[in-house]
């Protein structure tokens, strides 16, 4: 699995659970959260396309799903600004 923060691989062996403490040895983040879950979607109610699941309220802190599944979804850089955005910045930037 790839950490959600930092994208660092986490190798995590078939049929051995993730802790509920464990972090990330990139960037210390838990590994155990709702944002490194399979089942994690920001469309579905509570975030979560387990239907069963308990809510949890911040996604990215550890939490006791027993559901949790290790995700394979990579981190997503952060977007780059093109060059239309640029042109409506200057646009409405103010005049000193």
């Amino acid at each position: 699995m790839n950490c959600w923060h930092c994208a660092t691989k986490i190798e995590v062996v078939t049929g051995e659970r993730v802790g509920f403490r464990d972090e990330c040895p990139g960037c210390g983040r838990a590994i155990h959260s709702c944002r490194n879950c399979g089942f994690y979607d920001p469309a579905y109610n509570n975030s979560c396309r387990e239907p069963m699941a308990e809510r949890v309220v911040d996604k990215e802190r550890f939490n006791f799903c027993e559901y949790f599944i290790p995700s394979d979804a990579a981190a997503k850089p952060a977007a780059k600004k093109t060059g239309a955005q640029d042109k409506l910045e200057a646009l409405f930037k103010k005049k000193s």
